[in-house]
Parts: structure tokens; C-alpha cells; sequence
């Protein structure tokens, strides 16, 4: 924590790192945690905390339940899939990443974000710090509550929107993803343009016009 530990010696009391998750995924929220600290500096049990990426699921899960017990406090924001559309995908992570800070129960004095953007209008000094979330201990704390909340909540989704296998790719581009996507068309958490993007034939991309709406079957004849 030798990055807190310098802002913490300038007089801070409190300071959020923030990282987000979802940002490339085809379907689904795009969510932001932020991971508060103070002093005196968390214990030793949250030692090998490190990018969310990087983990294991057990070891993700297994940092979420210390992080959530150990931090002074945490939040979780998120932007939705029609802010996603509607505003593109940098804007709504820093949606989120707002809505996060502005969850907290404290006001932070200083933020760390990972990324090379600032988030708007949050009040805050704040830094950006590319990679953020592999050097820097509050940003990994903030990769893995977001990534941990995010997977659940995509588990949920797959029970309601059945044949994407949510609760495998978490949303993301994947051979069973593009399968789902060509058998049932698109559901209301899929992002359009991404799906798109991700189709890769004439054909699989002209099952999706802007005005495609859910319907749990097929849309080949």
C-alpha cells in the first residue's frame, strides 16, 4: 500500500480507489466499485489482494467476503444497458464510477481511479492511473468487489434469460454466447452495437435491427 500510504502522510483521512467491470461484455451492466481506506491501514488478511483478472473465482470470492468485512466502507454504482447505448460506453463507466463514489457513507478526500479518465463532477481531488488495479492495493480491492458482484448478478440474469449462458461468460463474447445470440436474437440486456460488432457475418448481423425485441425463440426460419 506504499501509494496510500504516501497520500495518507499529506493529511488525508479518507481515500477511495474505484475500478470497474463489464466494460467489453455484450450484454449487461457496466459496474464500478469503490474500496475505502483509512488509518490505521487494513490488516494482514487482505494481503495477496490483487487484480480481479487475475484470480481465481474461489480466490475472487474468497477476497470479496474479507474486503466487505475488512474495509471502513465500500459501494458498488452502475450504468444500465440503455445508458450504455445511449451515452457510449467511456461516458457510462464513469457513470458508474460516480454513482459509486456517491454511494459511499463517507466523502472521500482523495480517489484513485483506475483508467486514464477523471471521473466528472465528483468533488474530489482524484487521480487516473492506468493499470491501475495491478499496483495499486484500494483499486485491486475496488476490481474484485465489482467483479464479484457483477458474475452474481449475470448468474441471476441467466436464470430469466435462459440460452446465452450468462452464468458461464458472464456476458461477454464467447462461441455460446454468439450461438444464443443467432438461435434467440437479442434480449432487453444485450447491447446492440456490441452484438453487432461481435457478429461477424452480413447474415448474423441483420438479425438485429435497432427495434429487435425479446422473444425467447428462434429468429431464423
Amino acid at each position: 500500500m506504499s501509494y496510500e500510504i504516501e497520500i495518507f502522510s499529506e493529511g488525508r483521512k479518507w481515500l477511495a480507489g474505484v475500478d470497474e467491470v463489464g466494460r467489453g461484455a455484450l450484454a449487461g451492466p457496466v459496474v464500478a466499485a469503490a474500496a475505502v481506506l483509512t488509518l490505521p491501514l487494513v490488516a494482514y488478511e487482505c494481503r495477496g489482494v490483487k487484480d480481479s483478472k487475475i484470480l481465481s473465482r474461489i480466490q475472487r470470492e474468497h477476497f470479496d467476503e474479507i474486503l466487505r468485512s475488512s474495509l471502513p466502507c465500500w459501494s458498488i454504482g452502475e450504468a444500465s444497458v440503455e445508458e450504455i447505448e445511449r451515452l457510449n460506453i467511456r461516458v457510462a463507466t464513469l457513470l458508474a464510477m460516480k454513482r459509486a463514489i456517491s454511494s459511499l457513507p463517507v466523502v472521500p478526500d482523495f480517489v484513485l481511479v483506475d483508467g486514464r479518465d477523471l471521473i466528472p463532477d465528483i468533488g474530489t481531488e482524484q487521480r487516473a492511473i492506468p493499470s491501475g488495479d495491478k499496483s495499486i492495493f484500494s483499486i485491486a480491492a475496488a476490481s474484485i468487489l465489482a467483479k464479484v458482484y457483477r458474475d452474481r448478478l449475470m448468474v441471476s440474469l441467466d436464470e430469466k434469460y435462459r440460452g446465452y449462458s450468462f452464468s458461464k461468460n458472464k456476458g461477454y463474447g464467447t462461441q455460446d454466447h454468439r450461438k444464443g445470440l443467432i438461435e434467440k436474437g437479442l434480449s432487453p440486456i444485450h447491447r446492440i452495437q456490441f452484438c453487432k460488432t461481435f457478429l461477424s457475418s452480413t447474415r448474423e448481423r441483420s438479425l438485429f435491427p435497432e427495434d429487435n425485441a425479446w422473444t425467447g425463440t428462434s429468429t431464423i426460419s
